[in-house]
């Protein structure tokens, strides 16, 4: 692994010694991008903003991989830290977990999207198979700019196409490339065993465009559902989101963090 040092986001507006909180981004995004609608937490909570391998300001990789995040996380976590797992990020925060429990406060885990996980689901085990499929496909038909996959990747399922910044389209490159994490198989049992509260955050689903909640968003419901189950974690869907429930409503998601990390 590159020794090269990650970078991390502060935000400490809080009293001295308030607790830490490691929140851990999704694909196409870095850590202050991601987490944005969190930094009122900062008034009692020291947040750390990592930006994974390959985005924001953290060093180039040649593969984004969830491993990889894991070792970084775990290094991250030092002493001990709430950790927060957002999408892609979900899956090296468990992984993390489960290697180091006795560093983790709690953990929550915001539309986990390791599929393969729970494929004992028949919607998440279809998801896998549709995925695989057009994953298949893409790779048969050469590698796209970074310009049109963010396209494909917004406007073909309803949403806005942000504009094109360096940082976002670093991000684009890097979740090209990247390990595929809905094919990750994450070991369940360490983290139904750590005694650590567990929070498994998704959205409802019911605002997302037809086509993209019919390829993967009620995949990601059942899947954190099942996640949530087979950890002993409490669920919480969030109305009226889909997959960055923690951004579209900031304030319902910040309550539940509160309340985990004060608890």
């Amino acid at each position: 692994m590159d020794e090269e040092p990650l970078h991390v986001t502060v935000w400490d507006e809080g009293p001295t010694g308030a607790p830490r909180a490691l929140l851990v981004h999704g694909t196409m995004t870095w850590g202050t991008e991601c987490f944005a609608g969190q930094r009122p937490l900062a008034g009692m909570f020291r947040l750390e903003l990592m930006d994974r391998r390959g985005f924001g300001d953290s060093p180039d990789i040649e593969r984004s991989d969830y491993a990889v995040d894991a070792e970084d996380i775990g290094w991250l976590l030092g002493d001990g830290a709430h950790l927060v797992g957002y999408s892609y990020g979900a899956a090296g925060a468990m992984l993390a977990a489960a290697a180091r429990p006795e560093a983790v406060r709690s953990l929550t885990l915001i539309e986990p999207s390791p599929l393969r996980t729970a494929a004992a689901h028949p919607v998440v085990r279809a998801a896998v198979e549709r995925i695989r499929t057009a994953f298949a496909s893409a790779e048969g038909a050469g590698e796209m700019s970074a310009e049109e996959y963010l396209r494909q990747s917004t406007e073909a399922y309803g949403m806005r196409l942000p504009e094109s910044t360096p940082h976002l389209l670093r991000a684009v490159r890097s979740a090209m490339r990247e390990r595929p994490v809905w094919d990750a198989q994450i070991p369940l049992a360490p983290l139904a065993r750590a005694q650590i509260p567990k929070t498994v955050v998704n959205g409802t689903w019911e605002t997302a465009h037809p086509d993209y909640r019919a390829f993967v968003g009620d995949a990601l419901a059942a899947c954190g559902e099942y996640l949530a189950d087979m950890i002993g974690a409490r669920h919480v869907r969030v109305p009226g989101t889909d997959h960055a429930p923690h951004q579209d409503r900031p304030e319902v998601v910040n309550d539940v963090l509160a309340r985990l990390w004060q608890s």
